[in-house]
């Protein structure tokens, strides 16, 4: 991989693909070309990188030609598309669709987990889904060391983990219901605002839906522990940035909160925000905009054997996209 890679990000001007910019600058990511691509409709449009504008192109099957990298951020239909037509023009693609999660010649990866599955790719490597990066940032460092094996566990999604237009959504079903006008709706199904929705993605003929399931599914893969179970109920809330999840992990070995405390306290990405005497316990208000996760409410599970609760917190648009995609990238420059 050359030292100062030429990238290319794909869906340039989506809320991901934003943030995938500002994180290359950020992190000093070394680019010594940056091709900001999208679809016709976005062609012209200049984004700010480092102290340049820079117009994005429009999306073909051309567009890798000298391109080391290549971040994903556009969709499943677009990635399957695409991606290959990438790795074939010798480009490395770090995809965030779920395209190739479950691919198995396809690396998942958290960097702070499985960083050394980077290196058998074959020409892309897939970034998990949100919910799971988050909750396994934490939930991996006490497998480590009391062995999982299930969680129960509840999602609180930000309405950004649906797209801007999302955002824009609770902004105006705010307005219409405190200025009394009726609410209308075009993202969700039902009012976000000032409600909860117990349905992200589309449901599968078990009830759960597909979002719910990739918890399992992706963290069987990433942490390489194929007897892993997880039983999850996720929930979109009028919060426009930052998931957060309520765990309840059974393990193997005996769990005490202090050596729990202990292993989280040294976990890479992760920020342990647990004080019951000051009220201080993980927020999407304060991890929002920030790198790490953050795990509180550390307590022992009443109902499992071996058992431990906490609630963590974190960027989905960062941990849960571009961060992660860039932190595979700096990986592959190792």
């Amino acid at each position: 991989m050359n030292r100062n890679p030429s990238v290319a990000v794909v869906g340039a001007t989506g809320a991901v693909g934003v943030e995938l910019i500002k994180t290359l600058g950020k992190r000093n990511f070394p680019v010594s070309k940056l091709a900001l691509l999208a679809s016709a409709r976005s062609v012209g449009r200049k984004l700010k990188f480092r102290n340049q504008e820079i117009a994005v192109d429009e999306l073909t099957k051309d567009s890798f030609k000298g391109i080391d990298i290549a971040l994903f951020s556009a969709g499943g239909g677009i990635s399957k598309e695409f991606a290959p037509l990438a790795a074939k023009a010798g480009c490395v693609v770090i995809d965030n669709s779920s395209a190739f999660r479950m691919d198995d010649s396809v690396p998942l990866v958290i960097p702070e987990i499985n960083a050394a599955d980077a290196r058998l790719h074959k020409g892309i490597i897939a970034n998990p889904n949100c919910t799971t990066a988050i909750t396994l940032v934490a939930l991996f460092p006490l497998h480590e060391a009391f062995s999982v094996e299930r969680i129960f566990a509840a999602s609180y999604q930000a309405v950004s983990g649906t797209g801007a237009k999302a955002i824009q959504e609770l902004e105006r079903q705010i307005g219409q219901i405190v200025s009394g006008r009726p609410v209308t709706k075009e993202v969700y199904p039902h009012q976000i605002a000032f409600n909860v929705l117990p349905q992200v993605d589309s449901f599968l003929p078990d009830g759960y839906t597909k979002e719910e399931m990739k918890m399992q599914n992706e963290g069987r893969k990433i942490m390489h522990h194929p007897a892993f179970r997880a039983s999850v109920t996720c929930v979109r809330v009028p919060v426009y940035r930052a998931h957060s999840v309520a765990v309840s992990a059974e393990f193997k070995q005996p769990v005490s909160v202090d050596a729990a405390r202990a292993v989280l306290s040294k976990a890479p990405g992760l920020d342990v925000v647990d004080d019951l005497e000051k009220k201080e316990y993980p927020m999407p208000l304060y991890t929002a905009e920030k790198y790490n996760c953050q795990v509180g409410r550390i307590r022992k599970d009443c109902a499992l054997d071996n058992g431990l609760c906490f609630w963590v917190s974190g960027d989905q648009l960062l941990k849960g996209a571009a961060l992660n995609a860039v932190q595979i990238a700096e990986e592959l420059l190792k």
